[in-house]
């Protein structure tokens, strides 16, 4: 079990903020969860889909949320497939970042966004949060553009949830905007100011992760990964290359693991990479089979991900280890879902997922094995791991077992581990807490 919950690990369970989020994919979603408890009864609002919306706003939402979905799935498809995702993700794509200029010229996109919210999209929702005082704190940029233009009469927040972003994050006139930004990188605060947004309504605060994986004096994450250096360097020889690194950071490391060597999985919200659950279930079949490996598949919130996974389970002869050391992560309710995903985490030895919004958990001092991209933020993620030095890129997943136990003998995973500790902030939820509690 989990030492603490996020409430009890909040130092003032008043109110402090409204959060918003939008349920497309899970990165805006997991975003938000560590910031629940700073929103009324805990409750982080969905603004495409949240009681009593009008069904002409959910129609908008909910158009752009299938048809993302859809180009996510259909990108698989040879030629077609893939002319499709590069049209869609030129809308959001980033720019160069040199020579640095000026970018706050808008997009033909944001445009129409704002234009859609000047007729009325989102009114309702901000209508109904502008009578508690109570800032605003969202984790995706539209409704932060839609309570600004609606005279959301507090402090409209905006949490930034990748390592690079497109000028779409941005408000129209961004000299004038009073919307403020939590940054989790240097390259962000950057990016926001080469698109006109002034410094001071900049704050880097790093990204926003779950409290119960920290800890107020970052307790739980040294812990996890004492136990999980052991894991990663079997053979000692990160241990005797860093030895004073490790003390530094770390104190004296435990004498035994207190778990097996366990690889989580994360399938994506559209659940477009399920081929490379297959392959990891044969490569690592005979160590399932004989239990010396734990595997950790993380299903989500969709019932369809769910089954397809438990078909491969049983295809691959794996069903008997279900619950023994294969184990699934998946709730229909998301809060649930993500909690169960963070407690998985502390077991967890090396992360298998497209370089997400996941890739900030390396903070938590895990190795993330980077599957392949889908989409610019994506691509930015994956640079962005790839230069701290704690992401290394998915081999041939078929031989994933082979080359997997190379790099673990060779110290290769626990390097990793380290330099996402060290190289990472790690307490931004707390960061972002003190600055909405001064606001």
């Amino acid at each position: 079990m989990l030492n603490k919950t996020n409430q009890e690990l909040s130092t003032n369970s008043k109110p402090k903020a409204w959060v918003l989020t939008v349920s497309m994919g899970y990165g805006h979603q997991r975003t938000a969860y560590p910031l629940k408890f700073l929103s009324p009864n805990q409750k982080v609002v969905n603004a495409n889909n949240y009681e009593g919306m009008p069904p002409k706003d959910f129609r908008l939402w909910e158009s752009s949320r299938k048809f993302y979905e859809f180009v996510s799935r259909f990108k698989k498809v040879p030629i077609i497939g893939e002319f499709l995702f590069y049209i869609f993700d030129k809308f959001q794509s980033i720019w160069t970042f040199y020579p640095k200029r000026d970018l706050s010229k808008p997009t033909i996109s944001l445009k129409q966004n704002y234009l859609m919210i000047k007729k009325g999209w989102g009114r309702s929702l901000i209508k109904d949060l502008n009578h508690k005082n109570l800032p605003i704190v969202s984790t995706f940029f539209t409704p932060a553009f839609m309570a600004e233009e609606d005279k959301f009469d507090q402090e409209i927040f905006c949490v930034v949830c990748d390592t690079d972003i497109a000028r779409t994050w941005a408000p129209l006139v961004p000299q004038k905007s009073l919307i403020k930004y939590f940054t989790p990188n240097q390259r962000t605060s950057e990016r926001l100011m080469l698109y006109g947004v002034p410094e001071k309504n900049i704050f880097q605060t790093g990204y926003p992760l779950p409290k119960e994986n920290i800890g107020e004096q970052m307790e739980i994450v040294k812990q996890d990964l004492k136990y999980r250096l052991l894991n990663l360097d079997p053979q000692g020889k990160y241990q005797e290359n860093y030895s004073p690194l490790i003390k530094k950071y770390l104190g004296t490391l435990p004498e035994a693991p207190n778990h097996p060597l366990t690889i989580t999985f994360a399938v994506g919200g559209a659940g477009a990479q399920l081929d490379i659950a297959v392959y990891l279930l044969e490569s690592f079949k005979k160590e399932l089979e004989k239990e010396t490996i734990r595997f950790i598949l993380s299903a989500g919130i969709k019932e369809e991900v769910k089954e397809k996974i438990l078909k491969k389970i049983s295809n691959a002869g794996l069903t008997e280890h279900l619950n023994k050391n294969i184990w699934l992560v998946f709730s229909k309710d998301i809060n649930d879902y993500f909690c169960q995903f963070n407690e998985a985490l502390r077991t967890t030895d090396i992360l298998w997922t497209k370089p997400s919004e996941l890739s900030f958990y390396t903070a938590l001092g895990i190795p993330i094995v980077m599957a392949p991209i889908i989409g610019a933020q994506e691509e930015a993620n994956r640079k962005w791991l790839s230069k701290i030095g704690s992401g290394i890129p998915q081999g041939n997943p078929k031989y994933a077992y082979q080359w997997l136990s190379d790099l673990i003998n060779d110290g290769w995973f626990a390097e990793a581990a380290m330099q996402g500790f060290i190289e990472v902030e790690k307490m931004g939820t707390y960061n972002i807490e003190k600055i909405i509690s001064k606001s």
